[in-house]
């Protein structure tokens, strides 16, 4: 009986951990989005000074976008590990 409710205890806990690192993983994706972002205003402010204000707008437009990625990642984190 007892090697029932260890081998379940395992099993939470693998979860936990694939649960880490699958966020982790999923995090990348955003972090070289925001990177792009970023990236892309530089170049376009260079290229083109009197754009700066459009290219802002959409850069925070795109921005947030790209977080709310994220932090959809960290709830399905949280649910996938039970905590």
């Amino acid at each position: 009986m007892s090697s029932v409710v260890l081998a379940q205890a395992a099993e939470a806990n693998l979860n936990a951990g694939l649960a880490a690192i699958g966020y982790g993983l999923g995090a990348i994706g955003p972090g070289i989005g925001v990177g792009l972002i970023w990236a892309a205003v530089i170049n376009g402010t260079a290229r083109q000074p009197e754009a700066q204000s459009k290219l802002m707008g959409i850069a925070w437009t795109t921005f947030v976008l790209v977080e709310v990625l994220a932090l959809i990642g960290l709830v399905v984190y949280f649910i996938a590990s039970g905590g």
